[in-house]
């Protein structure tokens, strides 16, 4: 990747989310909805993880002593939150 392709893809990902949260995008959808957040993210602030409760019926679950990848540090728990997440939502 080129250094403009990396700064360009950047700057596209912050517009993104400057015109519309991803939270507000999702409350409206009527989708399940599952936000993992590591308590030790340095990326987003664990507790913007809140900002979810406005979608419906959103599951929130905060990973303690994990970061802005819960699936690389604590992947066991990620997998089972998955895991259980695709089983209740899951069309029957």
């Amino acid at each position: 990747m080129t250094y403009r392709s990396l700064t360009a893809t950047d700057e596209a990902s912050s517009a993104y989310l400057k015109e519309r949260p991803i939270p507000d995008r999702l409350a409206g959808l009527g989708l399940p909805t599952l936000v993992l957040f590591g308590s030790q993210d340095h990326r987003w602030r664990p507790s913007s993880a809140q900002d979810y409760r406005q979608v419906p019926h959103a599951r929130i679950e905060i990973l303690d002593g994990v970061g802005h990848s819960p699936m690389l540090e604590d992947p066991d728990t990620t997998g089972t939150l998955l895991h259980g997440f695709a089983v209740e939502t899951a069309p029957h």
